[in-house]
């Protein structure tokens, strides 16, 4: 995907589908259809023009994100959780020639159309937070951080958090929460009554 005019430095994004959707019942929440779209192509919309390129963190058949490239998580990591697919991320960005990697989950469709300006902002790493809470799934990290981290990982550290101990906490607002997670069929049912307001 190509980016928008204005990306600041080199900046690549990377949507992080590798969860088991079990509050969904088990499905594969990045094909869950909202509005007559995937999750993972509302997300993809969302993010595709504030970056330069933008794949997705996934393991099984690649063919039903086409044509989002695809990167799954190598053996040694496989089932260890998002801080392997970040990994995974970074390898990923640094072929790219990227300076930066932006990360965010794939059932976030409300996801701020300003993101990256915004989280780009600090210099360093950044997440973001809205409504009191953090959510360091959507954090924007330096593509040299990948050493450190996987350093970390190898020490069985597995929270994304921990990735970015010294990042800068960027706040927003909005109506939905710009970061709300789809976890059951009801937040589903919520955000298709969202989106179908908003198209009246």
């Amino acid at each position: 995907m190509t980016a928008g005019e204005d990306v600041g430095p080199r900046v690549v994004a990377v949507i992080l589908a590798g969860g088991q959707g079990r509050r969904m019942g088990g499905v594969d929440k990045a094909t869950v259809m909202l509005a007559g779209r995937p999750l993972f192509a509302h997300v993809a919309a969302r993010i595709g023009p504030q970056v330069a390129r933008l794949a997705i963190s996934a393991n099984g058949a690649a063919l039903r994100f086409a044509p989002i490239p695809v990167l799954p998580d190598l053996p040694q990591r496989r089932g260890e959780g998002p801080l392997a697919g970040l990994l995974s991320a970074l390898d990923w960005a640094a072929a790219q020639g990227a300076q930066r990697l932006l990360s965010v989950p794939v059932d976030t469709p409300f996801l701020p159309h300003d993101l990256v300006a915004r989280l780009n902002a600090p210099g360093g790493a950044a997440y973001a937070a809205s409504g009191g809470r953090d959510h360091p799934s959507v954090a924007l990290c330096p593509v040299d951080d990948r050493a450190r981290i996987a350093e970390l990982f190898a020490s069985g550290e597995r929270r994304l958090r921990a990735a970015f101990p010294d990042a800068a906490r960027v706040e927003f607002e909005g109506h939905p929460d710009p970061f709300t997670n789809l976890n059951t069929p009801e937040d589903l049912a919520a955000a298709a009554a969202h989106l179908a307001g908003a198209t009246r």
